[in-house]
Formats: C-alpha cells, structure tokens, sequence
C-alpha cells in the first residue's frame, strides 16, 4: 500500500540545495523512513537524478553498525561521492550515531552535497541540537496520516472511515493489519515496548510505572485543562502516592520531546497574554491513546477536538486554547467575572482564527453556549464553529462560520476562511 504523503515531500522538495540540514523528525513509525527513502527517492528519480547520486544510510539497519561511529560515517559517504555534480546525502535515525553534529556539519561544508536527515530521538529538539543548528536547520515535522490521507486509502465511506480513525489511529501500519485485534495488538505494543522504552532508557527514568501512569492521566482526560501540580494531587488522590509537581513536569518535557503528546497554552485574548498556570495536553496519535486506556472511554467530542487540534497543527499552525473573559452585572449590582473558553486559538502567518469544537448543536441553547466565547472577541479575525455532521457551511449574523467536520478535515485550506 502506497500512501502518498504530498505536503511532506513538497517541503523537501522546496528544501533543495537551500545549504541546510532538512531534519525530518516526528513520533516512531509514522512514515518518516518511507517519505525520505521512497517517496522523495522516487521524486529525485522523476528528476532525473541517477542512483550513485542519491546516498542512502539506513543506520538502525543491522547491516549499517560499523557506520555509526561519526568518522567511519563521513568517510563512507566521502568515498562514494566520486563523480560531478550534486550528491543528495540521506540519512535515517542519525542520531545513533555518536557525535552525529560533527558529521552533519562536515557535510554542510561540501558545495557538491544536499543533506537529508531523519529521527525520533528527544535530542532534535533539545536545546543542544537546535543551538547547534541554528540557521542551518530546516525542520520538516511529520504526523500521523491525517483524517484526508486516511480517506485516501481506505474504501470505507467516510462515516465508518471516521470511527476507523478516531478509534485506531493514524499511523500508516495499522491500515494494513486485518482485524481489530491485530490493531489493538499492535498499538499496545508499541506504546509499551517502544515508546515508553524509549524514554525511560533515554532519560533513566528511575520509576517507569510513574512515567506510564501520568499517561494514563492524561489519556483519560484530553481536552481538560491540566498543570504538574493538579497532577500531582491527582497521584494523591486518586492513586494514594505521592509524585512532586517537578517530577511531572519533567515526564510531560520527555513525552512531549518523543512527540507522544504536545502541550497548548492558555492565551488570554483580551489581555493578549498567556496564562502559565494551566494547559491542555493532546495526543499525537489517537489510536496510542485509545490503546493506553484498553481501548475504553472513547469520548468522540474529546476525540473530536484532539483530531481538529493535530490538523492544525499538521497544517502548520500555532494553536493555544483561548481564554475570554465576560463581565455581567448581577442582581444586587455586583459585577461577576466569567472566563469562557475558545477551544482554538490558531496563527499561521499574519492570519487568526478562532475555532470551536462542536459534536452537535441540536438545538438554539446548545448553539449560544459554544457561540458565547466567540462572540466576546472584540477583534475582526475569523471565528467559526466545527460541527460533526453534514451540513453546507454557513455564516451567521455575527460573522461566525459553522462548518461540518469532514468538510473542515478535507480542505488543507478551511483554516483560512
């Protein structure tokens, strides 16, 4: 099964010859390998670049282990570089090889060489590596398959196609495995013997059933605004142990650095500030979610606003979850503050919009509840309402955009309306 992963390789494609390392990175098994070594292969070909021009090192392969040591690796590549003209250099999970900075720069140097470089590893996006390649890096971050990649390659109607999803998962095996239980096998396995593996092992994780448990926490409770702190009473409570907020934060830095969750800020949109104090925690992959709780507790409109949260950001944009606060004068004369939520607040470019998740809005009270936070915003930057279900989409007399779900999902560009 060919999946085509189009955005992705157009920004390889646009990052040619730019003189920077294109870093692919993203969560294990979610179609990095594939892109580089496949689809952008493919691609140089359809160029006409031919085969001793295009160096490929698969490091986690067995075969490559004599190359992960940083001299032995640049020698390798220096010694197939024989010919004229431009050698597109492409290496998979570099950073098995020790030293792997040395070797990159080393090939920046070279006039007659492209390099492209692929890993999962924390360490690209550490402080060191992004210090070490400050304006000579060029991030390519990949994400599970979309709910329109997904569409693409499955003949289910787009209905049973969005439980399929929203149950197992984006990333690109799973589509190829028969049964639900060879899925549900398969995603178990990998949230325990692969990702939490890898970040107990990387950052000696001293109690790796902590690390395990906060993730649980935070499966069952997307969507739901969260600290280290009010995480830690959660241990307290609930598990009858006790884990400092410190500690916790340092487990959200490492599962946010292996791509396993990402962190959205509270942004108070009139003071235009953020709110430290508290932020929503999602998942990257939804069927490593679903897996972690046995496949249990799958609250579609959670659900819902965890896909619409990946999309975005997959499209490239920056999302915080926004914060109004509205002032009503009560009975006796007091003035009562409320904050209101706006599930999105999303940026690309010089472009704002809000956006609201919205399962259903069966009736007038449901629709002024998810409206009242929109309408608060005195700035003239989009605001819409994503609904699940069929409906052409449509503006109301406050300017607010309601538009189905699929429709949202389907059009790379329903962000900038």
């Amino acid at each position: 099964m060919i999946i085509q992963r189009n955005s992705y390789l157009q920004q390889l494609i646009d990052g040619r010859e730019n003189g920077l390392v294109k870093i692919v990175t993203g969560i294990r098994r979610c179609g990095k390998s594939f892109l580089l070594f496949r689809l952008f292969v493919e691609h140089l070909r359809s160029e006409g670049v031919a085969d001793d021009h295009i160096i490929r090192v698969a490091l986690d392969d067995v075969t490559a282990a004599p190359l992960r040591d940083a001299l032995a690796l640049y020698e390798h590549i220096r010694s197939q570089m024989t010919g004229n003209g431009l050698y597109f250099i492409l290496l998979d999970e570099v950073q098995l090889v020790p030293r792997f900075e040395e070797v990159l720069n080393s090939l920046l140097r070279l006039e007659n060489a492209d390099v492209y470089v692929t890993g999962s590893n924390s360490r690209f996006l550490s402080s060191d590596i992004i210090t070490e390649f400050r304006g000579r890096g060029d991030e390519i971050r990949v994400f599970p398959l979309s709910f329109a990649e997904f569409c693409q390659v499955t003949p289910l109607p787009q209905d049973e196609a969005w439980a399929e999803y929203y149950t197992f998962g984006g990333l690109p095996h799973v589509l190829s495995l028969t049964t639900e239980t060879k899925k549900i096998n398969y995603l178990q396995q990998l949230v325990e013997s692969v990702y939490l593996r890898d970040v107990t092992e990387r950052h000696r994780v001293r109690n790796p059933q902590e690390l395990a448990e906060l993730l649980r926490i935070v499966a069952s409770s997307i969507g739901a605004p969260c600290n280290p702190t009010k995480l830690s009473h959660t241990f307290q409570s609930v598990k009858h142990v006790t884990v400092s907020p410190s500690t916790l934060n340092n487990y959200l830095g490492y599962l946010q650095n292996a791509f396993l969750l990402e962190k959205s800020m509270r942004y108070d949109i009139k003071g235009k500030r953020y709110i430290n104090n508290l932020a929503k925690y999602y998942f990257t992959d939804l069927g490593l979610r679903n897996a972690l709780l046995g496949m249990r507790r799958q609250e579609e409109t959670h659900i819902m606003e965890n896909v619409l949260y990946n999309e975005l950001r997959r499209r490239g944009c920056c999302v915080d979850v926004g914060v109004v606060e509205k002032r009503t004068m009560a009975e006796d004369k007091r003035m009562l503050r409320q904050q209101l939520e706006v599930d999105f607040v999303v940026n690309y470019g010089s472009h704002r919009c809000y956006i609201q998740s919205a399962l259903m809005l069966p009736d007038a009270d449901k629709r002024q509840q998810e409206m009242a936070s929109l309408i608060g915003i005195r700035d003239s930057f989009s605001k819409m309402i994503v609904v699940k279900g069929r409906m052409r989409p449509w503006t109301d007399v406050h300017g607010v955009l309601t538009i189905g779900l699929f429709d949202f999902l389907l059009d790379e560009r329903s962000h900038l309306r």
